[in-house]
């Protein structure tokens, strides 16, 4: 696997994450790090990311989510990477699941 390499990063972030922004702030930075995908609340109080893109813009994006906004408080964040599908032509904002 290669840092330019495409590939699919699949998180689940809990804490004080919801009502808080957190999912305009990872479009936000989706978007600078040129990402595909989408980020919605769950039910459970979690915030759901999946994105595409390179390894080096995935990574970074990580460490955004384990940040969080100012107002957000990170507790945890499961994450996997897979292979990228192609599913997606751009990052959204998706209903709560």
């Amino acid at each position: 696997m290669t840092e330019k390499e495409n590939r699919r990063l699949h998180a689940f972030v809990e804490g004080y994450v919801q009502g808080v922004g957190f999912r305009f702030f990872v479009l936000r930075m989706a978007q600078n790090y040129n990402l595909t995908g989408w980020v919605r609340n769950r039910h459970d109080g979690r915030v759901e990311v999946m994105a595409e893109g390179a390894l080096a813009d995935l990574n970074r994006l990580l460490a955004e989510l384990r940040q969080g906004p100012n107002s957000a408080e990170v507790k945890k964040v499961d994450y996997e990477f897979s292979a990228a599908q192609g599913d997606f032509d751009r990052f959204s904002v998706l209903a709560t699941a």
